[in-house]
């Protein structure tokens, strides 16, 4: 065999080690364990004598990083370097730092760094997923004195591979902090719940207290948070299992309407009605859910609050009086203390109505199960709408996770419905980025004259990043800091809501 026959015969073999090796990493949870790996990996393929790995959690969360082939003082020495000189080099420019001898560069041969070590062979390459997420350093050469074009091709294509390793990486290891849901997913029945964050932990705390007492309960939390969904588990793990369990909107109907539809009517008791079953009567032996309990009209108030008392109601004109065993869930997004100094809630009715109350928390107060919701929601809507299998993209998840949800569980449930069934309809089985944020950062205003509460919502938070970026020059370190925000929530809404920067007039 010729030289030049084994050269290749080597290429080859080095390039199926590489891609092997990436694919090897893959399935890898611990941080720690991926890097060493990913480290020696690499170090064995490009013939380095000593290397340096540091990735970071997209989301602001730990640096983790190894070393290879260096002494404890050495290890100080490069990681000196990740915030300047070399490494900050190629962080800056976004691609490849090489030189056959840093020592001689003049780009980095007065670094304090640089000169007390005498670094000669160095090859530096960020790790950009969106936004820079790590590098790898390798310095020093056995064999020749220099990296050649072809190593450098081959680092390039590793940090490019490790990249979205290293996103998918952090998301498992979010996935998998502490469970403060586990202990109640084994003692209570809750179909339908996902989460793992001490919030919703507290909640199900509360849950486990209130859901065998046959007594009245008040949920309170913002929109969309999943009040129904709780009562529905409270009803689920409570006496009243396999019984009805009614729901209401008390902001539905009008006075008269919402009357009738609580406690019934009978022919003639109004223009148009007919015998009709109310809420209570269909609730008998199980639970009654009156969601927006604060909408209720005084007159409605006065009679929902004698049924609780006496547990006898009058359907919409008759004169006899009827008795039901109902148990009563309310739920509100209203501060009823504050409705009942205005006098626009009964005081008597609220102390009936909240025996027990559990506050459901908002998505902004536990961050942690945004990805574990999403993900549900996500098999949800693919099993509800039929549709072929999808699931989120690693920078989907990291999208949905960097964005706000005002409107919650609601907002994210119908945001991740509406990307799976655009994922479907293109014929794809991963839900990108594009899928869930179909609306360029802009902030001019649209052609309809109508904007949902979603798109409102999301026009001006790409406005308002926009703004604070120019205001900057584009500096993301400072306008994160005019908005209170990390560079990594920066970065993730420039790429969410396709923030450009607009070419300067000459």
């Amino acid at each position: 065999m010729g030289e030049a026959e084994t050269s290749d015969v080597e290429r080859i073999r080095l390039e199926r080690d590489l891609y092997l090796g990436l694919l090897g990493l893959s399935n890898r949870d611990d941080p720690g364990a991926f890097l060493e790996e990913a480290l020696g990996l690499i170090v064995r393929v490009l013939n380095a004598q000593q290397g340096y790995l540091e990735v970071s959690d997209p989301n602001e969360g730990p640096t983790s990083w190894r070393a290879a082939g260096c002494s404890d003082e050495q290890v100080e020495v490069i990681r000196s370097i990740v915030s300047r000189g070399i490494i900050a080099e190629a962080l800056a420019l976004g691609d490849v730092v090489c030189c056959p001898s840093a020592i001689l560069d003049p780009r980095f041969r007065d670094r304090p760094s640089v000169q007390a070590s005498n670094i000669e062979a160095v090859l530096c390459v960020p790790i950009i997923r969106h936004t820079p997420i790590g590098v790898l350093y390798l310095q020093g050469r056995r064999g020749t004195p220099s990296f050649s074009d072809l190593e450098v091709e081959r680092a390039r294509t590793f940090a490019r591979h490790l990249a979205p390793l290293v996103e998918a990486l952090f998301i498992r290891s979010r996935q998998h902090q502490p469970d403060h849901v586990a202990p109640y997913r084994k003692r209570l029945s809750l179909q339908d719940i996902a989460g793992t964050s001490a919030a919703l932990g507290a909640v199900l705390r509360e849950v486990e207290l209130v859901a065998p007492l046959d007594v009245a309960v008040l949920l309170t939390g913002e929109t969309g948070t999943g009040k129904t969904q709780l009562a529905s588990v409270i009803h689920d793990n409570g006496p009243r299992r396999g019984r009805p369990f009614v729901e209401l909107n008390c902001a539905n109907f009008q006075d008269n309407l919402l009357e009738s539809e609580l406690f019934g009517a009978v022919p003639g008791a109004f223009t148009g009605a007919v015998r009709r079953e109310g809420k209570v009567a269909a609730a008998e032996g199980g639970t009654l859910f009156l969601d927006e309990v604060g909408e209720l009209t005084p007159a409605a108030q006065a009679k929902l609050l004698t049924f609780l008392n006496t547990r006898t109601f009058y359907p919409v004109g008759s004169a006899a009086s009827l008795t039901a065993d109902v148990r009563f869930i309310a739920a509100t997004n209203k501060d009823l203390e504050e409705c009942v100094r205005e006098k626009t809630f009964r005081s008597d009715l609220l102390y009936r109505l909240q025996v027990l109350q559990v506050r459901i928390p908002s998505l902004d107060e536990r961050p942690e199960d945004v990805i574990p919701l999403a993900i549900h929601l996500c098999e949800r809507a693919t099993k509800s709408l039929r549709l072929s299998h999808v699931m989120l993209s690693p920078g989907a998840l990291r999208a949905v996770e960097a964005a706000q949800w005002p409107g919650n569980v609601r907002q994210l449930a119908s945001v991740i419905q509406s990307a799976a069934i655009r994922a479907s309809a293109e014929g794809s089985n991963v839900i990108e980025v594009k899928h869930i944020f179909r609306e360029p950062g802009s902030t001019h205003p649209p052609a309809r004259s109508h904007l949902t509460f979603q798109e409102e919502t999301r026009r001006f938070q790409a406005g308002l990043v926009l703004r604070a970026l120019e205001s900057v020059d584009w500096n993301v370190t400072h306008a994160a800091r005019s908005l209170d925000l990390t560079r990594a929530h920066i970065y993730n809404l420039i790429r969410g809501f396709e923030l450009t920067r607009r070419p300067k007039s000459s």
